[in-house]
């Protein structure tokens, strides 16, 4: 159990340090995963920055995820629940268009605030708040391997028991703090899981230095 985000990304720091290159990058997934990726750079003195993604969920559950968009034109489907739930391409795409737009809102808010940070060669250390379907995480290490970084870490407070060997191919190394058997969603392992607002993601960008 973590008493917020800021102690979640205290408690990821530890188990980040020592396992990435003095020159990566720790980036966050907005809006949840950024101020655990403060912390992490800030106790690791990384350069941090965000990549932006939205999960593409089902119109009937919008919290089941049937695939994730990402900057750049990056985009993941999961074909499973598409084919369990009788989704069509045509459906699908809609659906994502409307999340693209969504990405490229947010991209140019955040970049106002905090210029892009350059990834190639670099590792890319992506922090989240929590890892519950994995649709962001996969599309934001697509997002990080199109931007040319060298290597691709995911690194989590929290996930399902199990959850880090899917992730491995999209990521090169997946770190996480707790793995709980039990998992019903992410906010049951925090005692405070308050929304994180737009206002706060772009107060601790802008007071970090590249």
């Amino acid at each position: 159990m973590f008493s917020d985000r800021v102690d979640a990304g205290d408690r990821l720091a530890r188990l980040v340090k020592g396992k990435v290159a003095p020159d990566s990058v720790v980036l966050g997934l907005p809006r949840g995963g950024v101020p655990v990726a403060a912390r992490v750079s800030a106790a690791l003195d990384l350069d941090l920055d965000v990549i932006v993604v939205r999960k593409v969920g089902l119109a009937t559950n919008s919290e089941l995820a049937m695939g994730a968009v990402g900057e750049g034109g990056v985009v993941w489907v999961n074909h499973e629940v598409l084919g369990a739930y009788g989704v069509d391409a045509r459906s699908f795409e809609s659906a994502a268009e409307r999340e693209r737009a969504e990405v490229a809102r947010r991209v140019e808010a955040i970049r106002r605030v905090r210029p892009r940070v350059e990834l190639a060669g670099r590792t890319a250390v992506i922090v989240d708040d929590g890892l519950a379907t994995g649709s962001t995480a996969r599309a934001a290490c697509g997002v990080a391997r199109a931007s040319g970084a060298s290597m691709v870490v995911l690194a989590v407070p929290v996930a399902p028991r199990g959850a880090h060997t899917e992730l491995l191919g999209p990521a090169d190394e997946v770190i996480v703090a707790e793995t709980p058997t039990t998992f019903f969603g992410v906010g049951q392992f925090y005692v405070d899981f308050s929304p994180t607002t737009e206002a706060e993601v772009f107060e601790l960008l802008s007071r970090t230095d590249t």
